[in-house]
């Protein structure tokens, strides 16, 4: 019992400084004096995912993760690396379901199955949620600011999931990056992970400082009941 208790404390110890350090490190970025895109991936995590975090840290860049939360509980670890390596994290519904092909009380049983996932895994409630294959409209909104979740939208769509090959996602991304623009990828496209250190080198030599959605939104948001990033 003892050493349980000093290994937890141990840890406690540790991770706080890690945490606080990253928030701090995200939190100097001022998009309303620099030139900031947000990189955000969705459908994970998934087998490719702790490559792409790997390739993010090296990079010294933090992007937004929208999470499936069945797969969050097929992979817990990665959900939690996720969030230890500074990337925001936000809800995918819980089966990647079409939400306006659902009744009120379907749609919400997929936004709280997807929180609770989540949070079970990383000890986070998610503030924002992304509709899966961007589905939405006012009733789901609605449904979703009950949950006290802000919609994120995207400014532009690679479709890597389409695509599959390498050359043509980083011709894409380099097409629609554009300053307080917020990308869609996916980490479960294997192909956009083996692009992404040619895809961060690029855009930092255009000068985009790579953040979060809420270092993008700066003290504007994400509130709940709100959308961003109207295609």
């Amino acid at each position: 019992m003892v050493i349980h208790a000093l290994l937890a404390a141990t840890l406690a110890l540790t991770s706080v400084p890690a945490q606080a350090s990253t928030t701090a490190a995200t939190a100097s970025v001022d998009c309303s004096r620099v030139k900031c895109l947000a990189l955000t991936f969705d459908d994970g995590p998934g087998p490719y995912t702790n490559a792409l975090l790997k390739t993010l840290a090296k990079a010294k860049v933090k992007a937004t993760f929208f999470l499936v939360g069945k797969r969050v509980d097929q992979h817990p670890e990665i959900a939690r690396q996720i969030l230890a390596k500074g990337h925001a994290i936000g809800n995918h519904t819980y089966s990647h379901a079409r939400l306006l092909s659902l009744l009120d009380s379907e749609v919400l049983t997929e936004l709280k199955a997807g929180q609770e996932s989540i949070e079970k895994a990383t000890g986070v409630r998610p503030k924002m949620y992304r509709p899966p294959y961007g589905h939405t409209d006012q009733r789901v909104l609605s449904i979703a600011d009950g949950q006290e979740l802000a919609e994120i939208m995207w400014t532009g769509s690679t479709l890597d999931w389409d695509l599959r090959d390498t050359k043509k996602i980083k011709a894409a991304v380099m097409r629609l990056a554009k300053r307080d623009g917020a990308i869609l990828m996916h980490d479960v496209v294997p192909q956009t992970v083996k692009v992404m250190p040619e895809i961060l080198k690029e855009l930092k030599k255009q000068g985009y400082h790579l953040v979060t959605v809420p270092t993008l939104l700066g003290g504007k948001g994400p509130k709940a009941g709100t959308s961003y990033f109207h295609r």
